[in-house]
């Protein structure tokens, strides 16, 4: 009996997650600021859905097979309609392991042109650094899902009566990067080009990130989903603490190249004055700067 119940219990379906309204008919859950750990299943960085007339696209998934579920349950709660797109910001693995949760006939998986080789390369360092943070069990069943489509340029897909445009970017936080606009209620989901809260992390180019958002604040949107951070934030002045994060960063190297530092004088030292400003800083600004100063040095 004992024996039972523990293995009902290990096949429980998970619980819905937390989503808020930021629009109608587009909902977001907001992660918290933390590292992948067995109590959050990898969920760590926002994802979020949206309802058309015949069908919803989910916009990233989560961390793990079972947060995808978790957001699978929260999707189920509030429509009957299929889930007929999944639409993965970038590669990172906060945001696209709980892809599986949501394969099967009739959804259609679309990422970067550049995802596939991506998640290819890195699909074995993230299912076993997956294992390690949130556990065997936590991570139970989490496998890398391929895009179906890709986007080199823009693609419009169509909810019914709700067209979501797809852009792909060159190199900023990653080099996959892709942001999802539901023209319907001006929402437009950034993922980790945006970030409040929680520190940046720097996976691409910092110049690029820095450009590319000098571009994204001229479109007139009525709000943006960060990739962590609130559910939702009126644009563009939600653009300037990441902005101001990298800038000082690109500053602070260069005049460590400039002056002869080193590499980890650049770890050490880069970005600091940003600390008190973020979570997670000592996680990732070290990382940053490094990638920073490979960027820099021969500038």
């Amino acid at each position: 009996m004992g024996t039972w119940a523990h293995a009902a219990e290990q096949q429980a379906p998970e619980p819905p997650l937390p989503v808020v309204e930021v629009a109608p008919g587009v909902y977001v859950h907001q992660a918290p600021y933390a590292l992948a750990l067995p109590r959050n299943l990898g969920f760590v960085g926002n994802a979020g859905f949206i309802i058309g007339r015949d069908a919803v696209a989910v916009v990233d998934t989560g961390g793990s097979l079972k947060a995808g579920e978790a957001l699978k349950a929260a999707v189920q709660a509030r429509t009957d309609r299929p889930v007929r797109y999944v639409i993965n910001t970038h590669m990172h693995p906060d945001h696209v392991l709980g892809d599986a949760a949501f394969a099967g006939p009739g959804v259609t998986f679309i990422g970067h042109h550049n995802l596939p080789e991506a998640l290819a390369a890195r699909s074995q360092s993230y299912l076993e650094a997956t294992r390690r943070l949130v556990g065997d069990a936590g991570a139970a069943g989490t496998r890398v899902v391929l895009p179906d489509v890709t986007v080199a340029d823009r693609l419009t897909i169509d909810l019914g009566a709700r067209p979501l445009l797809l852009e792909a970017w060159p190199t900023a936080h990653t080099a996959t990067d892709l942001t999802v606009l539901d023209e319907t209620s001006g929402t437009w989901f950034l993922g980790d080009l945006l970030f409040l809260g929680h520190v940046p992390a720097l996976d691409g180019k910092a110049l690029g990130w820095i450009g590319l958002l000098d571009e994204l604040k001229r479109r007139p949107v009525a709000r943006v989903v960060p990739g962590h951070g609130p559910a939702s934030q009126p644009w563009p002045q939600a653009a300037e603490p990441t902005e101001r994060y990298l800038k000082r960063l690109v500053a602070d190297v260069r005049r460590l190249v400039r002056d002869g530092g080193t590499m980890s004088d650049a770890a050490r030292e880069a970005g600091r004055a940003e600390a008190p400003d973020w979570a997670l800083f000592n996680d990732f600004n070290a990382r940053n700067a490094t990638s920073a100063y490979h960027e820099l040095e021969w500038e």
